[in-house]
């Protein structure tokens, strides 16, 4: 558990130990890098739910019972999210940061968006290439849940998701639904590949200009978080841009060859 932060589980430590090791061994999924204490707290709940005794009983289930298991998935990740989220960052990205990115490669310009949840952050940032007429900029929309990412390919939106939107925005980008619902049109898909990946476990890829990894690592242990940002800064090309959430810093960002040229800006050394 976290230093600080105590969770009392009414399950046996030990059997929770062996699920997390089991999770890795048939699924390949890797949570040991999360905060322990919320990652219980949301197995127990799912415990309960059905009444099981052992975590070993769970993972009997969790291995035989494809529902469950898309359950469980989807109960650990975190999906909180709107189009322009924290506006004036989005702002500063288009006007100051991408204008400089672009200078160096306006050819092929490569982004990705870490940890994309439902789609509202790449779908912004696909806006603000349009905005920016940049025909050449393509965008990887990565996460965890394979059910979030399907929402993501879907491109449909509750009004309140755009509430950073001007009607111009909204308008020109979006198609308002009979239900009130806001779809994504098809000229913002078209720059964006969705892809199921685990940020703490799989190998990226390489070469970005830009990566946008926002209020996502703030679930992981510190250990994780300096592995996390030690690839982010692998898989940026010299003078490529790290963007951070408004809550999140990387203390040790020197040592992994980055600089800070803006609040949650961090730019790789050459």
């Amino acid at each position: 558990m976290e230093e600080g932060i105590v969770y009392e589980s009414q399950y046996d430590d030990k059997d929770y130990e062996r699920l997390l090791q089991d999770l890795i061994k048939y699924f390949q999924l890797d949570v040991t890098g999360y905060k322990q204490h919320r990652v219980r707290r949301r197995i127990d709940i799912l415990m309960k739910k059905y009444s099981y005794k052992t975590y070993s009983d769970y993972m009997k289930d969790l291995r035989n019972d494809p529902k469950k298991w898309d359950e469980f998935l989807d109960k650990l990740t975190i999906n909180v999210t709107e189009f322009f989220r924290n506006p004036e960052k989005w702002e500063y990205l288009q006007k100051n940061i991408l204008p400089m990115l672009m200078k160096e490669n306006s050819s092929a310009f490569k982004a990705w968006s870490a940890g994309c949840s439902s789609g509202e952050e790449p779908y912004t940032l696909s806006i603000v290439f349009e905005e920016m007429r940049a025909r050449n900029a393509s965008i990887l929309a990565a996460d965890l849940d394979k059910f979030v990412l399907a929402k993501a390919q879907e491109g449909i939106y509750e009004e309140r998701s755009a509430i950073n939107m001007s009607s111009e925005l909204k308008d020109r980008y979006f198609t308002k639904l009979a239900d009130g619902k806001l779809q994504v049109k098809q000229l913002l898909k078209s720059r964006i590949k969705f892809k199921q990946l685990n940020l703490l476990t799989d190998p990226f890829e390489k070469n970005f200009d830009l990566i946008i990894c926002r209020n996502v690592v703030i679930y992981f242990d510190n250990d994780a978080k300096e592995g996390l940002y030690k690839k982010f800064a692998d898989a940026l090309r010299p003078n490529g841009v790290l963007f951070v959430g408004s809550t999140e810093r990387i203390f040790n960002y020197r040592e992994i060859g980055l600089k800070t040229i803006a609040p949650f800006f961090y730019q790789k050394e050459k």
